[in-house]
């Protein structure tokens, strides 16, 4: 298997799919009717996954010449991709399952829903692990920091894809879940936190790889891949979309602060304030959910491609 940009699409499908999936499960405790938020995320989820995984078996070269290969992993325990073919086949048979019962319009048992998120979680974590696996080579790939990021990243797009879908299929369910405009808020920051400690990591690699390690974080800060990360991973992937949330969030307050004022004011009415366009409101939060979606891609191709092996002697 070859390690280019092919693989990113992976990484970025198999997470996004994790991530739509935890969404759709927590449904079960949103506030607001959301049953066709949930369906479309169930939906994301097996059909990202699957997508994912077709696109590594043919990554691999020899998947479709034999694809025997892939269910012999199994057999053996202690390879990473043994375990990944083993979460990867658990969790879409889980969703599936999930999937087919909303069809047939009847309730997914919440056991089952919360087996998903565990086995989702384990997915999103996987595609870290699984560059983290060669992380001796490729002092980038950090087995302690990479998983923690990639699943961080996987709710940021698996949130995204599914609120944009749901905007556009379902846009009074969009607002169900409550915390989804806080993790908006936390999420890209979070982010950004945990790729700065990646960069830090890497550029302090000692001994055989450290002259890896530092050109890796230079290509990515000042070198070939400098642009594609300020503008495409951190400008709009995080800064675009967390800027577009935070104006959403206090334009929600807005409202309530002047109708407090006009309480308090005698005579005073609502003639006189402001009112957004309609449509402003969700055309701004399409334009960060899909930032988000090409920030999580652009931060799986960026670790891909910016990562230099150990020249070892």
């Amino acid at each position: 298997m070859v390690w280019d940009a092919f693989i990113a699409i992976y990484l970025f499908l198999a997470g996004l799919g994790a991530g739509a999936f935890v969404l759709g499960a927590l449904t079960n405790w949103a506030k607001k009717p959301a049953a066709r938020m949930k369906r479309i995320a169930f939906i994301i989820a097996p059909v990202a996954v699957a997508v994912g995984t077709l696109v590594l078996v043919i990554d691999a070269k020899a998947g479709f010449a034999n694809p025997l290969r892939f269910f012999m992993l199994v057999s053996n325990l202690n390879s990473v991709m043994a375990w990944g073919v083993i979460i990867l086949s658990v969790f879409l048979a889980v969703s599936i399952v999930d999937l087919v019962l909303l069809l047939v319009k009847k309730r997914t048992p919440k056991a089952l829903d919360i087996a998903g998120m565990v086995l989702a979680v384990c997915v999103a974590a996987y595609t870290g692990v699984l560059l983290g696996d060669a992380g001796l080579a490729f002092p980038l790939w950090n087995m302690a920091v990479l998983p923690v990021l990639f699943v961080v990243s996987a709710a940021s797009t698996g949130i995204a894809a599914v609120l944009l879908a749901t905007r556009l299929a379902a846009p009074e369910e969009a607002g169900a879940l409550p915390l989804l405009s806080k993790a908006g808020l936390v999420l890209p920051v979070l982010e950004l936190v945990l790729v700065a400690v990646l960069l830090g990591v890497t550029a302090g690699t000692s001994g055989s790889g450290a002259a890896a390690g530092a050109a890796s974080v230079a290509s990515l800060v000042s070198g070939a891949y400098a642009v594609p990360f300020w503008l495409g991973f951190v400008g709009v992937g995080l800064v675009l979309p967390f800027a577009l949330e935070l104006a959403a969030h206090r334009g929600a307050r807005a409202p309530k602060a002047a109708a407090a004022a006009g309480d308090a004011a005698p005579g005073a009415g609502p003639e006189g304030s402001a009112v957004a366009a309609p449509g402003s409101g969700k055309a701004l939060a399409l334009v960060g959910e899909a930032g988000v979606l090409v920030g999580g891609f652009m931060l799986r191709y960026l670790v891909i491609m910016a990562a230099l092996a150990v020249a070892f002697a």
